[in-house]
């Protein structure tokens, strides 16, 4: 399965970094490219605060501004503004039309789902979210009915806004919309906002809220109820998630797009992701096998004179040029060189996985095609 965009067609499932204000921290477009980086996901509440929304538009949109031509997702900026009223009640409120809170400047700010949408045009956007009012699987069942009645009510919203802009702007190709699915951890909430979404007949589907109980443990209950909710043949975005086993178990129930910070946050702390070194060729890694990665901590004091790469079956710029003392050394003296190779590591990493993922389903279809031809060749 492939998704198209307007900057270029991505094979599914993908894995897009977070660039959260127009920058994935300590790489530039080119480190993108050669980690083999199909897409990123920038973030409009972030961008909305600096550099602004109209100062991006003015400079030919987010891909020009990046250096950037390939698909850039665009998050809504809910989750963002929910924390930070969660965190501080004095900072806004929410109402029936939207969002109202304080930027750090005073001023004060309405995030309606119309104004959400514009701001995702104006930025450019290959692909955007509709605004929701995020829960976790932590909140109460009166809460997540709130929510799911608002997130419909704001989709129904950005559905007409986009309706609008699209006709507004004359364009043949526009940007893709997707809808994002709440209720928490209520399995019947979810789909009732899943089939509230499906009649909108949008390009695709999230997962909403925080996908980990209490205990920091993946509720892969409410994962699959709710892919098993979505529309098949269109994109299953899991939001936020991105811990490679998690991943995997998530590809497993259906989702086929990611993003999350895990990757390039783990690098800037001397935490790189490297696959079991039981395998000697790339072809070779089975993402499903128990432990079937680990993470390596370039400060141990085992790498300071280790030879090697970080993985033998690691193509990019760091494994391909330089040693895990190398990089053991960097990191120690907190050379920015460090975060930037570990980053691009890592990346490659979740590429490498993506890969290996869309290569294990082919074989898997290709299977399923020929076992029914032989089953006919045989009644003949």
């Amino acid at each position: 399965m492939e998704l198209r965009f307007n900057h270029g067609t991505v094979p599914l499932p993908a894995f897009f970094p977070d660039g959260t204000r127009a920058v994935v921290r300590c790489v530039d477009s080119l480190d993108l490219e050669a980690s083999r980086v199909p897409g990123i996901v920038i973030n409009t509440y972030h961008l909305m605060t600096h550099p602004g929304v109209s100062v991006v538009k003015a400079l030919g949109g987010a891909h020009s501004l990046m250096g950037w031509d390939r698909p850039i997702l665009t998050d809504s900026g809910g989750f963002q503004v929910f924390s930070l009223i969660k965190e501080n009640p004095k900072r806004g409120d929410v109402r029936v039309d939207g969002v109202r809170f304080k930027r750090e400047n005073g001023d004060t700010v309405n995030l309606t789902p119309e104004a959400c949408v514009r701001m995702q045009f104006a930025l450019g956007s290959d692909a955007m979210m509709c605004l929701d009012e995020c829960t976790d699987l932590e909140s109460s069942r009166d809460a997540c009915e709130r929510s799911v009645e608002r997130t419909v009510k704001w989709a129904k919203a950005c559905r007409v806004e986009y309706e609008r802009q699209v006709a507004q702007r004359k364009l043949a190709r526009p940007p893709l919309l997707l809808g994002i699915i709440q209720g928490g951890a209520f399995n019947d909430l979810r789909r009732q906002c899943a089939g509230a979404l499906r009649d909108m007949h949008f390009d695709g589907y999230g997962f909403g809220g925080w996908p980990l109980d209490g205990d920091g443990k993946l509720d892969t209950e409410i994962l699959r109820v709710t892919a098993d909710s979505m529309i098949d043949g269109l994109p299953k975005y899991a939001m936020g998630l991105g811990m490679p086993d998690a991943i995997v178990a998530c590809v497993d129930m259906g989702y086929n797009l990611f993003d999350c910070v895990v990757p390039t946050r783990e690098a800037r702390h001397n935490r790189l992701y490297i696959f079991n070194e039981q395998w000697e060729r790339a072809e070779d890694i089975d993402p499903r096998a128990d432990g079937f990665f680990r993470r390596l901590y370039p400060l141990d004091e085992e790498y300071w004179r280790d030879p090697r790469p970080l993985s033998k079956v690691c193509d990019c710029l760091c494994c391909q040029r330089y040693s895990r003392a190398y990089l053991s050394h960097l990191y120690r003296i907190g050379d920015p060189l460090a975060y930037r190779l570990g980053t691009m590591h890592n990346l490659r990493f979740y590429t490498q996985l993506m890969e290996r993922l869309r290569d294990l389903r082919g074989k898997a279809s290709a299977l399923e095609d020929e076992a029914p031809a032989k089953r006919g060749a045989g009644d003949e």
